[in-house]
């Protein structure tokens, strides 16, 4: 495929046929999406492939808790699980409230998971100190979960990056035997989609890149 059909092609699927992925298939994938790019070229990333249905039934449990939390803060119009606003969500309502199976079941129905690890101690945190939510850590794993994702399209195959596990992080860890120097950055189901989407909605590039500031003229028309 041309890249950038690649890139406007690559959705976020969650519904999948019942079908196997090869290890050749992932042999592939993971050959290609090693070439990301990582802080100070260090390559933090361990991936664990997971097909066992009882471990991806226990992974797919472990997203409930935070999947509870997200589904409450939607219904209540809020930007779920952001760290700037503050919830008006008590815990009562999150504990009621029912999870959407589309944020739980991609984890137990999926032909396989591919849990995305990361060394924290070859991550360099520049934004460690700063009075917000750490994100620079993530530059040196996304690209690569990313990369996952897109040799996956070039395979026909789809998935998702999905964090809602990672709120149980301690218990994912001792799952699955993840030293606790590795954060665990994403899991992704993976498989044939049920079906390819091929026109995603975006923003255009004008309501999001801006010339010299942040308040500067819209870049592009």
């Amino acid at each position: 495929m041309d890249l950038y059909d690649v890139m406007r092609t690559t959705f976020s699927a969650r519904e999948f046929l019942d079908e196997p992925v090869s290890d050749e298939t992932l042999e592939r994938i993971f050959e290609n999406a090693r070439f990301a790019p990582s802080g100070g070229n260090r390559q933090g990333w361990r991936v664990i492939v997971v097909r066992d249905q009882a471990t991806k039934d226990a992974i797919s449990d472990l997203n409930v808790p935070a999947g509870k939390r997200y589904a409450a803060q939607v219904k209540a119009g809020e930007n779920p699980l952001n760290t700037v606003d503050p919830s008006a969500v008590d815990a009562a309502a999150v504990e009621a409230t029912n999870v959407p199976s589309q944020l739980i079941e991609p984890a137990r129905k999926a032909p396989v998971l591919l849990v995305v690890t990361v060394d924290l101690g070859v991550v360099a945190s520049s934004d460690a100190e700063l009075d917000r939510v750490g994100v620079i850590s993530g530059a040196s794993i996304y690209p690569f979960a990313w990369n996952l994702l897109l040799a996956a399209r070039n395979e026909g195959l789809g998935g998702t990056i999905t964090t809602l596990a990672v709120a149980q992080e301690p218990k994912v860890q001792e799952l699955l035997g993840i030293p606790s120097r590795y954060a665990v950055a994403a899991v992704i189901p993976l498989g044939k989609p049920v079906r390819q989407l091929t026109k995603l909605r975006r923003k255009a590039v004008p309501e999001f890149v801006t010339r010299e500031r942040f308040d500067g003229e819209p870049f592009g028309g």
